[in-house]
């Protein structure tokens, strides 16, 4: 198989949760610069707007376009509402990539109990709760990805796919007090493992890139303030790029990661491997 085709999303369709700004803007924007049809969502409708109009600017014609589709995705009638919205616009859904997502640190002493709910209801049970609801829309399209006369019941070739935004603080404790955080973290890769089994006999996989450092607004106030010791101790001497990400989605997307079901991938240049003593 030749490489354009072996790693292309042309023409997929592919809603990216958080979408609009840091990680998920990254990678919305590597999907639709290689020809895919996203649907950005986010709490902030004008940020989604904002983001889409800037990403479908550009007048080459290879690259697919940005859609809006904003929801506040903590809640279960957002949730059922925006798989609705999708569901009356595309038949098929080839790939979800669940970015939303929260963070909240302070000391162990002051740590709220709010601070649980709130993340591992998005960080985590809305991973679940969104899957649940597009599933149909993601066994269609793995059913559409199969040769004509093909028994209902034959794997599919490209299946769909869901991939998760996770972080490298669920596959090692931070030194941050990000309690609710890592564990939520650690729970959404344990989950992602768990759908690959459920949903891999329907022709949907499930992955996720537990991801180190990138500049986003989540990781703002911590690159201020330690950015050059974050980089120095990385192997690789630098912080996460769009390029590193996006590469990474579109690789677990198209044809070439059809065969990866259950990874939990470091996306980190190495870093979670550094020993702390």
């Amino acid at each position: 198989m030749d490489i354009q085709s072996l790693f292309s999303v042309k023409d997929k369709v592919v809603l990216v949760t958080g979408g609009a700004k840091g990680v998920g803007r990254m990678i919305s924007e590597a999907f639709i610069a290689n020809g895919a049809k996203v649907y950005i969502s986010s709490r902030d409708a004008a940020a989604c707007e904002s983001a889409c109009a800037e990403l479908n600017s550009t007048s080459n014609t290879n690259r697919g376009t940005a859609i809006p589709l904003p929801a506040d995705l903590s809640s279960l009638p957002e949730c059922q509402r925006l798989a609705t919205d999708l569901a009356a616009r595309e038949s098929a859904l080839h790939v979800l990539i669940h970015n939303s997502g929260a963070t909240w640190g302070t000391t162990y002493d002051t740590y709220p109990d709010s601070a649980w709910s709130k993340l591992l209801t998005l960080n985590l049970q809305r991973v679940f709760t969104l899957t649940q609801l597009l599933t149909p829309l993601l066994e269609a399209a793995a059913a559409s990805a199969k040769p004509p006369g093909a028994d209902s019941d034959a794997p599919s070739p490209d299946p769909a796919r869901v991939i998760n935004i996770g972080s490298i603080d669920g596959l090692r404790v931070p030194q941050l007090p990000t309690f609710a955080y890592s564990a939520s973290k650690a729970a959404l890769h344990h989950l992602s493992r768990h759908l690959a089994v459920e949903l891999g006999p329907r022709g949907i996989t499930s992955n996720t890139l537990a991801c180190g450092p990138f500049p986003s607004k989540m990781m703002a106030a911590t690159l201020r303030e330690f950015g050059e010791e974050i980089r120095a101790v990385n192997p690789l001497g630098r912080i996460g790029t769009p390029g590193d990400v996006g590469g990474a989605c579109l690789f677990l997307a198209s044809r070439a990661g059809a065969w990866v079901n259950g990874a939990t991938v470091a996306l980190d240049g190495g870093v979670s491997l550094m020993a702390k003593i």
